[in-house]
C-alpha cells in the first residue's frame, strides 16, 4: 500500500489507494481482521471469455411453485462465484458448483415468493446501498463492483437479484418477529451478569459462511461446495464478498460478520474448532445442525480486558472532480483543491473550527465526524502513527487520495477498556439469534409446503 506522507505538493506525496482516508475514518471501534495477506490472482482467471457458451438458457433446471429456474440462471450465479474468487470459468467449474447453486436458487425463489405474497417491495435505493456496503467492506471504490463485472463480461443483474432476495427476506423476518425484536432490560442485565462472570475468558470475533443441508441425501454435495469455497478463500478470495454471495445465514448481508462470541454461545462443534485456530485462519467445513459452517477467526481477546486507544476527530475533505491518476500531472482543479487544503492546515486550530470549515467543503458522502476510532485497528501504519501522536486540535498536513484531499484534527484521545460487554452488543446478539432461528424455521415450513420439480436433464 502506498505510504501516506506529509507534503507541500503533488509530486512528493503519493495518493492513498482506494480513497483510504475516507475508508479509514469510517472504521468502527473494534478489532480488525488479522491474518496473512492473500496471494493475488491473475486477472485473466476472473471469468470465461464473453463468447464462451456456458449454458443453454432454454433448458429448465427446476420449477419452484410454477417459477422456472434455468440452466442460464445457474451459470450466471456460478459467474458471480468466479468473479469474486478468481476461479477459472468453464462448463466443468459450473458442473462442480451446480448442485449447491441450484439449491440456493430454489431457496431464493421460495423466499421471494413468500415476500411477494406478503407484499414486501424492495426499492432500487436499498439495493444500491447494499452494493455500496459490499464495496466498502472489500475496500472498493463506489462503482468498482459494477465495473469489475463489466470488465469480465458478466451482467450485474445476477447479483442484484440475489441482493433483492436477501433484503426482502430480512424485511419479512423483521415483520414476522414483531414484538420479539424488543429485548427487555431484564434480558440484557442477565446477559451482562453472565459476561461479568466470564471476565478473563477468551472471546472470538468471527465471520461465518453457512451452507444449508435441506436433505441428508445432499450432504456430500454441500460439503464439496464448502470445500470449494474454502480453497478459494485460501487462495485470496475476499471473505465478505464470498459470504455475501453464498452464505445462507442472515449475516450474509454483513459479509458473514457475526461479531464477538464466547465459546458457550457457539455450536459445540464450532467452539471446539475455533478454540484451536490461530487468528486469520479459515476452518474446514464444520458439520452443524442444518448444514455446514465455514468460519474465519478474525481476532480474539480476553473478556473485559482489552485496552485500546480511542480517538475522535473532525475532517474536511476537498473532492476531485476527476480521479488523481498521476501525482506529477494534477489538473487545475486538483491544484486548487490542494491550495484550499493548505489554507485549512495553516488556519484551523481546534475541532470546532474544523467542523465549521468542513460544512462548506465536504460532499455528502464524506462525514465531518466519523465517530470513535480505535487507533490500533487503523491502516496503513503511518496513518495510525499520525492519529496516535498528533497534538490535539492541530490540523494535519493535506492527506491526498485518488478522489480528493483530507485535512483532519484529533479532538480527543483516551485509553479505554473496550472489552466490556455493552448493552447494545447484548441486544444485537440476542436479536440476531432470534432472527436466525426464525429464518431456519420459516425456510423449513416453505420447503414443506412447496412444489419443487428438479429437472435432472433439463427440458
Amino acid at each position: 500500500m502506498p505510504t501516506l506522507r506529509r507534503s507541500h505538493g503533488f509530486g512528493t506525496l503519493r495518493p492513498a489507494v482506494a480513497g483510504a482516508i475516507a475508508l479509514l475514518l469510517a472504521l468502527p471501534v473494534t478489532v480488525q481482521a488479522a491474518g496473512t495477506a492473500p496471494k493475488p490472482k491473475p486477472p485473466a482467471a476472473a471469468a470465461a471469455p464473453k463468447d464462451q457458451p456456458l449454458a443453454d438458457s432454454s433448458r429448465i433446471a427446476a420449477v419452484v411453485n410454477g417459477d422456472v429456474i434455468s440452466e442460464a440462471d445457474i451459470a450466471n450465479r456460478a459467474r458471480l462465484f468466479a468473479i469474486s474468487t478468481g476461479l477459472p470459468m468453464s462448463p466443468e467449474v459450473i458442473e462442480r458448483l451446480r448442485a449447491q447453486i441450484l439449491r440456493q436458487l430454489v431457496d431464493e425463489r421460495l423466499r421471494v415468493q413468500e415476500a411477494q405474497r406478503r407484499k414486501i417491495i424492495i426499492q432500487d435505493a436499498q439495493i444500491a446501498a447494499a452494493i455500496k456496503d459490499i464495496e466498502t467492506r472489500n475496500n472498493m471504490q463506489p462503482g468498482a463492483l459494477r465495473a469489475k463485472f463489466a470488465a469480465a463480461g458478466v451482467s450485474i443483474t445476477a447479483l442484484i437479484d440475489q441482493i433483492r432476495a436477501q433484503l426482502a427476506w430480512s424485511e419479512l423476518l423483521r415483520d414476522t418477529i414483531g414484538p420479539r425484536m424488543n429485548i427487555t432490560d431484564t434480558e440484557v442485565a442477565e446477559q451482562q451478569k453472565l459476561a461479568a462472570q466470564s471476565v478473563g475468558k477468551t472471546e472470538y470475533r468471527l465471520g461465518e459462511i453457512f451452507i444449508p443441508v435441506d436433505d441428508p441425501a445432499n450432504t456430500a454435495d454441500a460439503k464439496r461446495f464448502a470445500e470449494t469455497v474454502i480453497s478459494e478463500l485460501h487462495a485470496g478470495a475476499a471473505f465478505p464478498l464470498v459470504a455475501a454471495q453464498f452464505s445462507q445465514n442472515q449475516s450474509a448481508l454483513e459479509g458473514g460478520e457475526i461479531g464477538w462470541q464466547q465459546a458457550n454461545q457457539l455450536d459445540p462443534a464450532v467452539a471446539q474448532v475455533v478454540s484451536q485456530m490461530p487468528v486469520g485462519a479459515i476452518s474446514n467445513p464444520i458439520r452443524v445442525p442444518g448444514g455446514f459452517s465455514v468460519v474465519a477467526l478474525q481476532a480474539k481477546r480476553e473478556i473485559g480486558r482489552e485496552l485500546a486507544t480511542v480517538v475522535t476527530l473532525r475532517q474536511a475533505f476537498f473532492a476531485f472532480t476527476v480521479p488523481l491518476t498521476d501525482p506529477q500531472k494534477p489538473t487545475d482543479q486538483q491544484r486548487q483543491a490542494l491550495m484550499k487544503a493548505r489554507v485549512a492546515t495553516d488556519t484551523i486550530h481546534g475541532c470546532d473550527q474544523m467542523e465549521a470549515f468542513a460544512k462548506n467543503t465536504n460532499p455528502a458522502d464524506k462525514a465531518i465526524n466519523p465517530g470513535e476510532i480505535r487507533v490500533e485497528g487503523v491502516n496503513p501504519p503511518q496513518f495510525r502513527q499520525l492519529l496516535a501522536t498528533i497534538p490535539l486540535g492541530k490540523a494535519t498536513e493535506p492527506l491526498i487520495s485518488h478522489d480528493g484531499i483530507a485535512v483532519l484534527t484529533v479532538c480527543t484521545r483516551e485509553e479505554r477498556n473496550i472489552g466490556e460487554i455493552t448493552a447494545a452488543e447484548v441486544q444485537r446478539r440476542l436479536l440476531n439469534e432470534r432472527v436466525e432461528m426464525l429464518s431456519r424455521q420459516t425456510m423449513r415450513e416453505l420447503h414443506r409446503k412447496a412444489t419443487v420439480d428438479i429437472r435432472r436433464n433439463g427440458a
